[in-house]
């Protein structure tokens, strides 16, 4: 945290309600904004020049000014301890994890953006957060936004296992998925979508290079995962 009581926060995104959104936001959690943009570039002025918490980002940007993506990146590498959250409406899950390899901590869909307090407030803790399908709020009205679903946004307390980075809700997936467990029955008891459990269980498929429920399971056996009890009940992400 930077130095003081309160954490800092700087918003970058090309519509002004939205900034003016998110900084109620903030403000409520007792944040203070350093710095309103709508470019990259001067959110990197703005970091150069001011100790920061809390990056809040689109991803698209001015014409000729760096994505919300590259302004990750280079933001991380000036400022290590900076959190940064992208709030956008591009729900593609390539755009996910370009964000989450260019070291943001949460990815928020625009129509969930209700969820936004929770996530800023979860950042700060090693947890899972999963927004509910929320309305655009009317900052959107206008835009063709799209298709709302839920998605994970906060992979924190990752694990290394077998080489491979995989979250405890990725573990748990495979977990379930090596008991046989169909995606119907993993959203049942994980209380999630099944939208939400083929998300997941994707990026496991990507993560160990498999293209099959029977190889994922395979690679939990060799891996000690069944070893581990999944849990009974789980509460809601």
């Amino acid at each position: 945290m930077s130095d003081g009581a309160r954490r800092t926060v700087v918003l970058v995104d090309q519509h002004p309600l939205w900034t003016a959104a998110v900084e109620r936001i903030v403000g409520g959690l007792g944040m203070e904004v350093l710095g309103r943009t709508a470019s990259s570039s001067a959110a990197l002025e703005l970091l150069q020049q001011h100790e920061c918490d809390v990056l809040v980002t689109d991803i698209t940007m001015p014409s000729g000014e760096p994505n919300g993506i590259e302004l990750t990146a280079k933001a991380v590498a000036r400022v290590p301890s900076l959190k940064v959250i992208v709030l956008t409406s591009d729900d593609d899950p390539r755009q996910i994890d370009a964000a989450f390899r260019a070291g943001a901590v949460a990815y928020v869909v625009k129509t969930a953006a209700a969820e936004l307090r929770a996530v800023i407030q979860q950042v700060f803790s090693d947890s899972i957060f999963l927004p509910s399908l929320l309305p655009a709020p009317a900052a959107e009205a206008t835009t063709t936004a799209p298709p709302p679903r839920a998605i994970p946004v906060v992979p924190t307390g990752a694990q290394k296992i077998g080489g491979i980075d995989l979250t405890p809700r990725e573990v748990e997936i495979l977990q379930l998925v090596a008991q046989g467990l169909s995606n119907a029955e993993l959203a049942d008891r994980l209380w999630v979508s099944e939208q939400t459990v083929k998300f997941h269980l994707s990026n496991v498929y990507r993560k160990l290079h498999v293209e099959s429920r029977a190889k994922a399971s395979r690679w939990a056996a060799v891996h000690g995962l069944l070893a581990h009890e999944a849990r009974d009940s789980a509460s809601p992400a």
